[in-house]
């Protein structure tokens, strides 16, 4: 096989940019060991813009929330399955000062683009919401194994995917592009989460590997909207509810825990008044975010065909869009990403 780019990983990050090179007609091969995909695999795909105990804006969500309705409804035409699903987050007050707050917020113009409708009492009887809530627009989820699964079997029909563990001591670092096993590339890109920290290139970036607990629950109450306040309630096409998640970055083992489920339970008990919760599944992925909660992206110091995209953390559904584009122009048109996701502010400890 002989290609472009060489991309390590097929998670979200991975199956994104190979659609953006794609796209602009580059050939690209991918190694990846599917069942390595946990973290992608077992994430909510929530993409909100207004996030945090403070009810915050998302980070550069100005730049990010144009590009991430545009870029999934684009992979849902190309490989003919359902993957998007915009849909409002209801979000209680939790007392009647924030809903003054939100009320001057809803006539702001750098709020307009996110907030649909302001309540001002109790919406729903299963809600814990006295005070009313925001009801926030340009929001929903993503269905990631879907997604997934689709680019994966269109890639094995491309005979471009190698399903294998990748296997760094074989790459070979060349003047005109990189060799591993009989694969020739122009550059190759670690897109493969928490596995780039064990690359001889990459291993001493600041990851800071967060691990997430999420429950899946069988209830009667099926709401238009997500709702959302300390944890996030996503009603799924099947009548099933996703339910989540934690944040740990002391107990990173694979394995779900007693712990966060009760975490879970608790917050959730205080968000909906329904006593009775079926758990149908309890799953558990660890988040490849960084020290700064931000990507990782770019080219290293000291090879100038290996280069990262990395680090996309809880958010990868809402920045994976717009940041594939910057991470494709710089492998195309060697054009720099921006400074504040870019790898040079990590260069000293490479």
């Amino acid at each position: 096989m002989e290609v472009d780019f060489l991309l390590i990983g097929q998670g979200l990050a991975g199956t994104i940019l190979a659609h953006r090179l794609r796209s602009a007609g580059k050939q690209v091969g991918i190694i990846d060991l599917a069942k390595e995909n946990k973290s992608s695999r077992i994430a909510a795909g929530l993409y909100n813009p207004i996030t945090g105990k403070k009810l915050v804006k998302t980070w550069n969500a100005d730049k990010i929330f144009p590009e991430i309705e545009r870029l999934y409804q684009e992979l849902e035409k190309e490989l003919g399955v359902k993957i998007l699903y915009p849909t409002a987050i209801y979000r209680p007050f939790l007392s009647i000062e924030e809903q003054n707050e939100w009320m001057g917020y809803s006539s702001e113009d750098n709020f307009e683009d996110y907030i649909e409708e302001i309540r001002t009492k109790s919406y729903y009887q299963e809600v814990n919401d006295s005070y009313g809530g925001v009801l926030l627009k340009n929001s929903g989820y993503v269905d990631i194994n879907t997604l997934l699964d689709a680019y994966q079997q269109k890639l094995i029909g491309e005979r471009v995917l190698l399903d294998d563990a990748f296997q760094e001591d074989l790459l070979r670092i060349r003047e005109d592009g990189v060799l591993y096993k009989d694969i020739k590339a122009g550059a190759i890109v670690y897109t493969n989460g928490l596995g780039a920290m064990k690359s001889r290139f990459f291993e001493k970036l600041p990851f800071a590997p967060v691990k997430g607990e999420i429950l899946v629950l069988k209830q009667p109450f099926i709401p238009k909207e997500i709702i959302n306040r300390g944890v996030f309630r996503i009603t799924l096409p099947n009548g099933t509810h996703r339910v989540g998640s934690t944040y740990s970055w002391d107990d990173l083992d694979q394995g779900p825990t007693e712990r966060a489920k009760k975490e879970i339970l608790e917050k959730y008990e205080k968000l909906i008044k329904i006593p009775e919760n079926t758990i149908i599944e309890h799953a558990t992925g660890i988040r490849p975010a960084t020290r700064d909660r931000k990507p990782i992206l770019g080219k290293h110091p000291d090879y100038r065909n290996v280069y990262i995209f990395n680090g996309l953390g809880a958010k990868g559904v809402s920045l994976a869009p717009y940041y594939s584009l910057q991470m494709r122009d710089l492998l195309i048109f060697d054009k720099e990403v921006e400074k504040d996701v870019n790898i040079s502010r990590f260069f000293k400890y490479i």
